[in-house]
């Protein structure tokens, strides 16, 4: 079995344009664009599933986060790397199609270069059992506590960037 630094991505330039393909470890350890998906789940009841990834993460580690995802490999679409990201990190089976609803680029300011960012949302009625090699701890909460856990916790910062233009992509939408 690969590792994560062993999977081959997709290396994009400033237009979302494949330049190259490289193992991911390269990718970070080079600071080369690439893609990612950021999918955000809600329950039945609406709460958000927030985590705090696990230690061992190559980027990130033990920082909280209000999404699922990762990054997207070589030759996949946005579309297809958000559902199996959702499902492999939330631990389940027959999620419906996350809705994409915004793209941008995440430029990194600690040196880690920057990657082209799909966001999406997705309901999950299903009982998650989260992958342990991902996800230290988890649970769903209500916006309003996870707005409140903002300022206290320490966030992904690609994820807390997301979530920003998510609720201001919502912010429009009920505008108009």
């Amino acid at each position: 079995m690969k590792s994560p630094a062993e999977e081959i991505l997709d290396v994009v330039d400033e237009h979302d344009e494949v330049v190259a393909r490289l193992p991911r470890g390269e990718v970070y350890a080079r600071g080369l664009r690439h893609r990612c998906v950021f999918v955000l789940a809600r329950d039945a009841e609406d709460r958000v599933f927030v985590h705090r990834r696990t230690a061992t993460k190559l980027v990130f580690p033990s920082l909280y986060d209000m999404f699922v995802g990762g990054v997207v490999g070589a030759g996949e679409s946005y579309d297809d790397a958000a559902l199996r990201e959702a499902e492999e990190e939330l631990g389940v089976r027959g999620l419906p199609r996350p809705t994409p609803l915004l793209k941008f680029l995440y430029e990194d300011g600690g040196g880690r270069g920057s990657w082209w960012s799909a966001v999406y949302e997705v309901r999950c009625t299903l009982p998650v059992d989260p992958q342990v090699e991902e996800v230290a701890w988890h649970a769903f909460l209500p916006e309003p506590e996870l707005r409140a856990r903002l300022g206290e916790w320490d966030w992904v910062p690609d994820g807390l960037a997301a979530y920003e233009r998510l609720r201001e992509h919502h912010a429009g939408k009920l505008i108009m």
